[in-house]
């Protein structure tokens, strides 16, 4: 089976496609180069966003699918479908499940849940590009699935708030520092290991009975809040010093934090993997978090120079815990 990945270097595609070179697939992945590749796997080394580049990159070639792992608007995806209809027997779309209604009218989330999410413009986005592609598959048959992956980890911690993809959360726990959880810490939500995704995700590739579907693909380990940040914490032998901060409170410090949370993590969050189950019989996630934290731990531990600290974030969390303080 050949397969073309836009993008496939990053936090989930990364194991996605180790996991895909290790099926024996024919993998090629097309991106500008700035990360190491992945071993066994072809490698076009082009902008996605150069569409007279991509086409001559691509020249002839087809595929049996292609995922673009990088697509964020409408203008993303309407170039991909001038660049890959006629070419590949299947495009997946990969969405977020932060498109999910919010706030939402029950905590169970199905791939029928509605899609709307006014205070987050990535997650109208991904529903704008959503609505595109399935507007070509309805009146032109372009193959489209859509994949909307929730909190999915493996090179960076799941967290709401501390940073994205760096060590800065983590160092504080170590040194000792407070840290914020939002709310009460007592919401449930759902982190799933990239292994786990790539798992659920590999055999729908080439699938022709999932065309015009979409999935989620998830664990069906449930924590709270309090739990994932204890977890890292036990994960680091540290003790996680936890300032319970309401959502609202740190959204009228900071809005640029309204999507994160109001549009996503400060509901509860229980998915139904019953469809993707239905299409790839077998699946379960495998990997819990307490194992799967630690994972990520070593990884950082492997290098010390991963472990990037960005004062910004740390700026952020200390502001936050003093103006909440200062409110009484």
């Amino acid at each position: 089976m050949k397969i073309l990945f836009i993008g496939g270097t990053g936090n989930i595609s990364s194991a996605v496609s180790q996991m895909a070179i290790a099926k024996g697939i024919d993998l090629t992945l097309l991106n500008r180069g700035q990360r190491p590749s992945i071993p066994g796997a072809r490698t076009l080394s082009c902008d996605i966003t150069n569409e007279l580049a991509v086409a001559d990159a691509l020249c002839d070639k087809t595929f049996d699918c292609v995922v673009n792992w990088i697509a964020f608007t409408q203008s993303d995806v309407a170039r991909d479908m001038r660049l890959f209809a006629g070419r590949t027997g299947q495009y997946i779309f990969i969405s977020s499940a932060s498109a999910y209604q919010k706030p939402p009218t029950s905590p169970f989330v199905t791939e029928s849940t509605p899609l709307r999410n006014p205070h987050w413009e990535y997650s109208r986005n991904k529903i704008a590009c959503e609505e595109m592609l399935m507007q070509a598959y309805r009146e032109s048959g372009f193959p489209v699935v859509i994949v909307r992956p929730s909190l999915t980890y493996n090179t960076l911690f799941p967290i709401a708030l501390g940073g994205w993809g760096c060590f800065t959360l983590a160092q504080r726990i170590c040194d000792g520092q407070e840290i914020v959880v939002h709310g009460d810490g007592s919401s449930l939500w759902t982190v799933t290991h990239a292994d786990d995704f790539a798992k659920g995700f590999i055999p729908l590739m080439g699938n022709s009975t999932a065309t015009g579907h979409s999935f989620h693909i998830t664990s069906d380990e449930l924590l709270t809040w309090n739990q994932i940040y204890s977890t890292i914490a036990d994960a680091l032998h540290c003790e996680a010093k936890i300032v319970h901060v309401p959502s609202d409170f740190i959204v009228s410090i900071y809005p640029e934090l309204e999507g994160t949370l109001l549009g996503d993590k400060s509901h509860s969050a229980i998915f139904d993997n019953s469809k993707i189950k239905a299409f790839v019989p077998g699946f379960v996630a495998t990997i819990p978090f307490r194992e799967g934290v630690r994972r990520t731990v070593d990884w950082f531990n492997k290098n010390p120079a991963r472990k990037t600290i960005h004062q910004r974030e740390n700026d952020i969390l200390d502001t936050i815990i003093a103006s909440f303080r200062k409110a009484g």
